[in-house]
């Protein structure tokens, strides 16, 4: 880990991945971002992943994903809520820049995906392709993105956290967004727990969080917090099968979005949830109007409602 910044804490809890929301023409809309975070704040979400796979930051340019970061920034700041800033791009240079900037307006953490296109070849390379990032702003700190499903790039992490001490010295740990649980459990327990280990899939929560899991950062974390909140809590308590209860309500919900508009569906329910942030941009397709009224009717008709509430209101 960084020896660098003696400052650093590691992330613990809900981290919500934002949306980017768009007006009807796909054109950058940041009006619902205060409110958004609002929200957020209110429902102990801890930090805030920006510009990710749920932003749709690879469908950004490069002046967009930074007018975003800065809303979002700006709006977490004020409610003391940490933030993660994706800076992986398909061009190194413009992934350096995107570091910078992110530096340059207080984030706390940097993160990035290696690029899909042109992969790297071994994990040599990768680490070199990272270094070449993360030069760009040394004094922040620096979570892999781990998401081969995505961009099929499927290293060892456990072999990345050993062979980068040298060569990534700001690497504090991992957003690991894969189902290989028991490699994730082996980078947490590397070294005594030395690096950050951020669980990324929702449906198994529960799942990371038995495999020692610091944090999570997901999609529905922005719609369902309470709902997520209670599992850790549960979990926390040795309440198991409380715990399984409220884990199952998660995958019964994320199967109804997914079964029934896919990804598009999770903007869909961020809208039924009332913060509603627009259509996609392509190549993601806006559900049709038919969908949507599908995904309201058996999200309502499973409870979708109650868990959008924070606990004290």
């Amino acid at each position: 880990m960084m020896e660098n910044n003696k400052d650093f804490e590691p992330l613990k809890g809900l981290i919500a991945a934002t949306f980017t929301p768009f007006d009807q023409d796909g054109q950058l809309n940041l009006d619902p971002v205060p409110r958004i975070v609002e929200h957020h704040a209110k429902c102990s979400i801890n930090a805030l992943f920006i510009n990710g796979t749920t932003g749709e930051g690879p469908s950004l340019t490069e002046e967009e994903r930074i007018i975003v970061a800065d809303s979002y920034a700006k709006e977490a700041k004020a409610h003391s809520i940490k933030t993660i800033i994706h800076v992986g791009h398909e061009s190194l240079q413009t992934a350096g820049s995107l570091a910078t900037h992110a530096a340059d307006i207080g984030a706390d953490c940097i993160s990035a995906v290696p690029t899909s296109y042109f992969k790297p070849s071994s994990l040599n390379g990768l680490i070199d392709h990272l270094a070449a990032i993360t030069s760009h702003a040394p004094e922040i700190p620096f979570y892999y993105y781990h998401i081969p499903r995505m961009n099929s790039v499927e290293f060892d992490m456990l072999e990345l956290l050993k062979a980068a001490e040298k060569d990534l010295p700001s690497l504090v740990g991992i957003k690991y967004s894969a189902t290989e649980l028991s490699t994730f459990v082996e980078c947490k327990k590397y070294k005594d727990g030395k690096y950050n280990m951020l669980y990324g899939a929702d449906e198994m929560l529960l799942a990371g969080l038995a495999m020692g899991a610091d944090g999570a950062v997901g999609s529905t974390y922005n719609f369902l917090a309470p709902l997520y909140n209670k599992i850790i809590s549960e979990f926390e308590s040795g309440k198991r099968e409380s715990a399984q209860m409220y884990q199952a309500k998660s995958a019964e919900l994320i199967r109804a979005i997914i079964s029934t508009a896919g990804m598009p569906g999770l903007k869909v329910a961020m809208a039924i949830a009332g913060f509603d942030c627009g259509p996609h941009r392509l190549p993601l397709k806006t559900p049709s109007p038919g969908i949507v009224d599908e995904l309201r009717n058996r999200l309502e008709s499973a409870g979708f409602l109650e868990w959008n509430v924070p606990e004290d209101e």
